[in-house]
């Protein structure tokens, strides 16, 4: 018997709940306030943008190529600090997102080393420590 995808096993309407359930998991959870900051204050059209791509990621309709071309999910993210702790915060998200849809623990098995590598290809920073700009090489204008 071969093994379901994350798509069969969720359903289309089941990626929608998980991507809702993840922005909810990201308002509700304190620590997540540093990649919160990164979104804009109405999460509707990033809710989208991960529902369309989770589909075509868990084995379904690829709705986010057919709609964007090509999937690269670091040119989006080049512009946030994203280390070691913004990742985790990702990933609580997501695992605090897949106990709110109730999903099987077969479901976050298949999921969990998937989503920590794609977690982990957003990175873009080796460290989570503020960047510190050099006073010196701010620009004066203004002046």
């Amino acid at each position: 018997m071969s093994q379901q995808t994350p798509y069969q096993l969720l359903g289309d309407a089941g990626i929608r709940k998980l991507a809702d359930a993840f922005y909810e998991e990201m308002d509700a959870q304190p620590q997540a306030e540093t990649i919160r900051a990164m979104h804009a204050a109405n999460l509707d059209l990033i809710k989208d943008k991960l529902y369309e791509y989770l589909s075509g990621w868990m084995g379904g309709p690829p709705i986010y190529s057919e709609k964007y071309g090509t999937v690269c999910l670091t040119d989006p993210h080049k512009p946030y600090p994203i280390g070691p702790d913004e990742r985790d915060q990702w990933l609580a998200c997501m695992d605090g997102a897949l106990e709110r849809i109730d999903a099987s623990e077969e479901l976050k098995e298949m999921l969990k080393g998937p989503m920590y590598q794609v977690a982990d290809i957003i990175r873009n920073r080796d460290t989570s420590e503020p960047i510190v700009q050099d006073p010196n090489s701010i620009p004066l204008t203004n002046l």
